[in-house]
Formats: structure tokens, C-alpha cells, sequence
């Protein structure tokens, strides 16, 4: 029983983590593509959003640790 309930602490845990780079992929693709939009160039506006996205969910990530 004790070990049930740790490995579900532990993956409720590392589903939380995951939800954060979610969305802040999320985000960044938004941004990106309205950037893109704007520049007149999709594709590069999507791949700025997405390292952006990328980077602030990975930031956000270690800042809880």
C-alpha cells in the first residue's frame, strides 16, 4: 500500500512538471505565429515562439525546484 501511494505522489509530481512546458509551448507557438503573421513569415515566427515557449517553461520548471 505504501508503495502505491508513493509512486502515485511521484507521477502526479512529474505531471505537474510536464504541464508547465506545456504550456509555455503553447504560448510561445501563439505568439510566434501572430509574430510571424506580422512579419509577413509564418515559419520563422513559429520556430522564435516555440524556443521561447521552450525556454520560459524549462525556466519556470527549475525555479519550483
Amino acid at each position: 500500500m505504501k508503495d502505491e501511494k508513493d509512486i502515485n505522489e511521484k507521477e502526479e509530481k512529474e505531471e505537474k512538471e510536464d504541464d508547465k512546458l506545456s504550456i509555455g509551448i503553447a504560448l510561445g507557438l501563439a505568439f510566434g505565429t501572430t509574430f510571424g503573421i506580422l512579419m509577413d513569415n509564418i515559419s520563422i515566427g513559429i520556430c522564435i515562439g516555440l524556443s521561447i515557449g521552450l525556454a520560459l517553461g524549462t525556466i519556470s520548471d527549475k525555479k519550483k525546484k
